[in-house]
């Protein structure tokens, strides 16, 4: 009895069976900085507040993950309808609720199990979801055919993505799989990367040219891993995160030209797809750059596409849906993943309905169609107005130089560091843009992620920021930021 009550107050006890030497030393290498030491100490900090600890500032704003409706923005009230209908079925017999909305809710309640979305469902998802995705890709692509059987639905695009790379990764010492990923780069990559232990490929995106992809820099990249590993895999996102660049369509064909030449699979993280806001810019599937580059590209790349609920104009972060198109895959292969997804036995259904209204939204002659088509405007037009006042703003501030936000939600500005705070950084073991941040964290209650956690070229600094808090709170945000780094510049030149 008191031995395990020592234990059970971390006294001394008898040495764990599972402990950090001997855990899985994969798991140790995994960082994610969009969540990391930043970020839990902004927690504690909130609880400081909360226990009326007297701060300069009254309330932390967490600009640090691309989390909309934690930020404010208000969800779409077709999708919600939708939802409460499947979740609570007697509703269907409630006049408050449009007749579209109903039909919607029956339809998904007849595909699922006694007629419930507390049913598993099929792991690849539910049939009839999968075919409205294969029609949205249609649609989406100007026509080129895609195959509900080529659909995956997931829990949210991260759970298909880190599969896909699962099923992708194999070999030992020079001949382990390389998989090329973007520099910035979204640490899901990284992280994924780290706990198969596969051989992280870097290539560095254009900063002077809005953060552009180079063929020649992938060239480079893919040359040099060759001397120690084997290359197999190119990861895109586009738009991208965190930089926001949205690609060019000469720039997908190349891209899709370099994937053929080096026999490479392509991944192509498409999750902003709908989040494009720059003049002259437009969202180009690599599906559809793909097949309109003819046979002898379209039947020989092989790649995987991946879309989500949680960004775009619905910002359903928390429902976790999200698909992924596989194309070009050997069979057997194909075989293999339907068994890898089973284990899991099927992604979130409530997820999988959202994402069925997402591919199958109100059409013009439903009832829901004028205020659905109003408020999808309302948010894209309100974050393109936050990215240009993001851009803008900080380019104001000497030291501060932003590239414009052409897509998705996130800024990621360089930042110039008097060598004293350098210094100072590296005497207290952080990255210099991680004493930035906990600095601004510190003094203006302000939440960001410094650059490092995203790889950044060797001797320049940035922060990653999001774009999503409410336009007032926006520009103060921005203020802000302005006031401490003039602040944090004058007290270490």
């Amino acid at each position: 009895q008191q031995m395990s009550q020592h234990a059970a107050n971390g006294l001394p006890g008898r040495v764990k069976l599972l402990n950090v030497d001997n855990m899985n030393p994969n798991v140790k290498r995994v960082e994610y900085a969009v969540r990391g030491a930043i970020v839990q100490r902004a927690v504690q900090i909130e609880k400081e507040l909360k226990e009326g600890v007297k701060k300069p500032f009254d309330e932390v704003i967490k600009a640090n993950i691309g989390d909309a409706h934690a930020m404010g923005q208000k969800p779409i009230t077709f999708l919600r309808q939708v939802l409460a209908l499947c979740a609570y079925p007697e509703l269907l017999e409630d006049d408050k609720f449009p007749a579209d909305a109903k039909q919607r809710a029956r339809r998904i309640l007849e595909a699922c199990g006694g007629h419930s979305i507390g049913a598993y469902s099929s792991s690849q998802g539910i049939d009839c979801i999968r075919q409205d995705v294969a029609r949205y890709i249609e649609k989406r692509d100007g026509g080129i055919p895609s195959n509900p059987d080529n659909i995956y639905l997931a829990t949210g695009a991260s759970d298909a993505i880190v599969t896909m790379l699962k099923m992708l990764v194999c070999g030992e010492g020079r001949d382990r799989t390389g998989v090329m990923i973007s520099i910035p780069q979204y640490p899901l990559y990284s992280a994924a990367l780290a706990d198969l232990a596969a051989v992280q490929i870097s290539y560095y995106l254009d900063e002077d040219k809005c953060w552009s992809l180079d063929v020649a820099e992938l060239k480079r990249a893919v040359d040099a891993a060759r001397q120690h590993c084997n290359p197999r895999v190119l990861c895109i996102i586009n738009p991208g995160n965190p930089t926001g660049q949205v690609q060019s369509r000469q720039c997908i064909e190349d891209v899709i030209r370099f994937a053929k030449d080096e026999r490479l699979f392509l991944m192509a993280d498409e999750v902003y797809q709908d989040n494009v806001y720059a003049e002259g810019c437009k969202f180009h599937s690599f599906k559809r750059v793909l097949f309109e580059m003819g046979p002898e590209y379209s039947t020989a790349v092989e790649m995987a596409s991946f879309h989500s609920t949680s960004k775009c104009y619905m910002g359903e972060c928390g429902f976790r849906g999200g698909y992924m198109e596989v194309i070009n895959m050997d069979p057997e292969v194909k075989a293999q993943l339907t068994k890898l997804v089973s284990v899991r036995l099927c992604p979130p259904v409530p997820g999988q309905a959202l994402l069925d209204l997402v591919v199958n939204p109100p059409q013009p002659d439903e009832p829901s169609y004028h205020q659905f088509t109003k408020e999808r405007a309302t948010v894209l037009a309100t974050l393109a107005e936050k990215a240009r006042l993001t851009e803008q703003i900080f380019n104001t501030v000497p030291g501060i130089t932003c590239n414009p936000v052409q897509g998705a939600m996130y800024t990621f500005p360089r930042i110039a560091l008097p060598q004293k705070a350098i210094d100072k950084a590296t005497e207290e073991g952080l990255s210099p843009d991680m004493l930035y941040c906990m600095r601004l964290l510190e003094e203006e209650g302000i939440c960001l992620v410094p650059g490092s956690g995203f790889g950044q070229r060797e001797g320049t600094f940035h922060f990653r920021m999001t774009i999503l808090p409410p336009t007032e709170k926006l520009k103060i945000v921005l203020q802000k930021i302005r006031e401490f780094h003039v602040r944090f510049t004058q007290e270490f030149s």
